[in-house]
């Protein structure tokens, strides 16, 4: 070869190491802080090489968006050049070994930034996840020729949570584009003109609602990880603002003081992550201000009593983690403790009467001095009852409805049976009623909204087999419209019944669920059914309502059966304390016995019964899986706890305070015969019972159930050489909130469902 030629080479060598070496020096994460006007704001940008050259995304935590995609990224000469050229953004920097430094540019801006190398790692074993590909093939077990989709069931309405302005001048709702994004939109009603006031990005908008007039406020977190942050915007769209730009810090909005247009009250564990505090907000300039500390991290205040006008009235004090104090304020300064009560009690301040001369005076839910809570008119300052002003003997007294514009006038009481149930009390409130249930006979009806003036309603209306329907009410005019059908494509007649259902126990507690059957069922066929046990567990229940799930389900000829087991919400204390210390046990019993009650009406085929839940649900899923090995067919675990010990130890920082209590719940390890228990209900421990099938499903940033809880599971079956499907989410926490992640959840765990949950074996309809 001549010396030419070897240079050539040499030269060749060099440039391909040199752009070798560079786009391993520049690729990775980068993290630095922009300081905009006094705030940090935590940005990244992850960098990415490919044949074609760089790609490159941003995250802005604090802005709750995350892997914005970059228009153009280049790298030449240890120069970054990155452009987001829809917001007007560059950044233009130098690398220096593990540093970038240089200028973030937009519009007049021109910001120093430096970044530094970092390790983006994802939670979890990210080694344990099923490939995408693996779970289509999955999906694809479930046959195609049916009338509805699973998209069918999971996507979300075009349009949903309509909302009237306080003046009724002005309806707020979502609307959904071609990319799913669920952006937030408002109409005035007088002129018809629609203007879109929040673009939702990569992170969901978790709620809005109207501040006032002129001004909304919503809250996003990052992820799902729970963390929320409040926002506002006017209603044209103008000055946004993250009123809370907080990292860690999670926002509670306590009272949305309707005479003070400017302000709310929140609380936050800003200055300590385990507990929280009151502020007022203004909603306009994001000024706090800080309204009752709470020091004693050992006994903290858990919750405040606030009056309409934002004063502090009264709190309740945790100590030594059990017992609840109740403290009250008569002269709006000091506070005196007027009961000492345990956390099993209930006495909450429903609202004051501020239609009495009495400023003590509120409405009290209370079950002091009996099984099933009631409601109370009661004197705060004497700490007595004044009056008993509804009880059910069934079940307990969840709320009541009172009128602002009518002096505060008591309109109705509500609790929850077999349906919701609403007790008219005022004279307005009755014709009301009465005139609602005339309309609508049959159907769950809620009050949507309602002006100021009480001129304009909301009305939404549902049932077992009905998605959901708005319709305005205009007094003056007493006439009801169609505002909006949510799903006019699931037709209701097609939907199947949710039908109550009642049992005794094995040891004779009464308990009471639901059945929802498909066509199959009721022309005499036995079914598969789906065993779902809800989460919570405790003070958690089932209820007649539109369940998509039941409702997919029923469509594909499988039932799904509901129990409110005990430890239960709602049928009292008793029924609510016989479940504690049973997590896993009793509580399973009840579970048992339901299916075994809807196995002997004929419903339901004993061979093939899943069980599929989340939360809880999702470790009654496994418990179920190893407690009675041969009873179901399959299982699906979606976000359940597998390991009650680490579970425990991976709670969030604002449960810590309540361990105690969540031990007096669950089980107590300090305790050599509970932790025996913990050890026997903890599915994790006895994988090798688990004979049948298992899908499970976790969302990445979950703070309530980590996802150690099933990557424990999962790693310890595939040990055992079982292959269990498993699908992980990054972009989501404690259940899915994201359209595409639901619908990709739903389909696979339909073509898990079609693969196992038959007596006889089928083949998929394509590779």
């Amino acid at each position: 070869m001549s010396t030419i030629s070897k240079l050539g080479t040499v030269v060749i060598l060099f440039i391909i190491l040199t752009t070798q070496i560079q786009a391993q020096d520049i690729t990775g994460s980068w993290k630095g802080n922009l300081s905009v006007q006094g705030t940090e704001l935590p940005l990244v940008f992850d960098i990415k090489s490919s044949d074609e050259g760089f790609t490159s995304t941003m995250d802005s935590p604090a802005q709750g968006a995350m892997g914005i995609p970059m228009d153009e990224t280049t790298f030449t000469n240890d120069t970054l050049t990155i452009k987001f050229i829809k917001a007007g953004v560059k950044y233009i920097a130098t690398l220096n070994e593990s540093t970038l430094s240089g200028t973030f540019y937009q519009g007049d801006m021109e910001l120093p930034l430096t970044l530094e190398k970092t390790e983006k790692t994802l939670p979890g074993d990210p080694s344990l996840p099923t490939s995408d590909a693996e779970l289509e093939k999955l999906a694809n077990w479930n046959p195609t020729n049916y009338k509805y989709t699973v998209k069918d069931y999971f996507a979300r309405p075009k349009a949903s949570s309509f909302n009237l302005s306080p003046n009724g001048d002005y309806m707020s709702y979502r609307e959904k584009d071609e990319n799913a994004k669920n952006h937030v939109y408002v109409k005035n009603l007088k002129t018809g003109e629609v203007l879109r006031v929040i673009e939702e990005k990569e992170e969901l908008i978790r709620g809005f609602g109207w501040a006032n007039n002129a001004r909304l406020v919503y809250i996003m977190d990052k992820g799902g990880n729970e963390d929320y942050h409040l926002f506002a915007v006017n209603l044209d769209g103008t000055n946004q603002k993250e009123l809370t730009p907080f990292d860690g810090v999670k926002v509670n909005i306590l009272n949305g003081l309707k005479d003070d247009k400017d302000h709310m009250i929140i609380s936050m564990n800003q200055n300590n992550p385990q507990i929280f505090e009151p502020y007022k907000i203004n909603i306009v300039t994001g000024e706090v201000e800080q309204l009752y500390k709470n020091e004693d991290a050992s006994n903290p205040i858990n919750s405040y009593v606030f009056d309409k006008d934002g004063n502090l009235r009264g709190f309740v004090k945790m100590r030594n983690g059990v017992h609840m104090d109740f403290y009250y304020s008569e002269d709006g300064e000091n506070f005196d403790l007027k009961k000492e009560l345990s956390w099993k009690d209930s006495f909450s301040i429903a609202s004051f009467n501020y239609a009495s001369d009495n400023p003590h005076e509120a409405y009290v839910v209370s079950n002091l001095e009996t099984d099933k809570t009631q409601i109370f008119l009661y004197d705060l300052k004497e700490d007595k009852v004044i009056k008993m002003l509804y009880s059910n003997d069934d079940y307990d007294i969840s709320g009541l409805g009172i009128s602002r514009h009518r002096n505060y006038e008591l309109d109705y009481f509500s609790y929850e049976g077999e349906k919701r149930v609403i007790v008219p009390v005022s004279d307005y409130a009755k014709k009301m009623h009465k005139k609602l249930t005339d309309k609508f006979p049959g159907y769950n009806i809620s009050i949507a909204d309602i002006t100021d003036d009480e001129s304009k309603y909301l009305f939404f209306i549902q049932s077992d087999k009905l998605y959901g329907t708005y319709y305005s009410y205009d007094t003056a005019k007493d006439e009801f419209e169609l505002l909006y059908n949510l799903m006019p494509n699931l037709v209701e007649d097609d939907m199947a019944e949710m039908r109550p259902i009642t049992f005794k126990s094995r040891d004779g507690l009464t308990i009471h669920g639901y059945i929802t059957l498909p066509k199959e069922a009721l022309e005499g066929k036995k079914v598969p059914v789906i065993v779902n046990p809800h989460g919570g567990p405790q003070g958690i229940r089932d209820s007649w309502s539109f369940n998509p799930e039941a409702q997919l389900f029923a469509s594909r000829g499988y039932a799904t059966l509901q129990v409110n087991f005990r430890i239960s919400g709602g049928y009292g204390r008793e029924f609510l304390e016989s479940g504690f210390k049973q997590i896993g046990r009793k509580a399973m019993d009840d579970v048992e016995d339901g299916l075994q009650y809807v196995i002997d009406q004929g419903w339901v085929d004993r061979d093939n019964a899943a069980i599929y839940g989340g939360s809880h649900g999702g470790y009654a899923v496994l418990r179920g899986l190893t407690k009675t090995p041969d009873l179901y067919a399959c299982g699906v675990d979606y976000v359940g706890v597998s390991n009650i010990f680490t579970f425990f130890d991976s709670f969030p920082e604002y449960w810590k305070p309540y361990t105690k209590i969540v031990k007096e719940i669950w089980y107590d390890s300090d305790i050599p015969e509970e932790k025996a228990i913990m050890e026997e209900v903890s599915p994790v421990f006895h994988v090798d019972k688990i004979k049948k099938p298992l899908f499970v499903v976790q969302g990445a940033n979950d703070p309530r159930v980590n996802i150690d809880e099933s990557d424990q599971i999962v790693s310890a079956l595939r040990t055992k050489g079982v292959d269990v499907p498993y699908m992980v989410r990054y972009d989501e926490g404690h259940g899915f909130g994201k359209e595409e992640n639901r619908i990709a959840l739903y389909e696979a765990m339909m073509g898990f469902y079609a693969k196992h949950l038959n007596k006889k074996p089928v083949t998929p309809l394509k590779d």
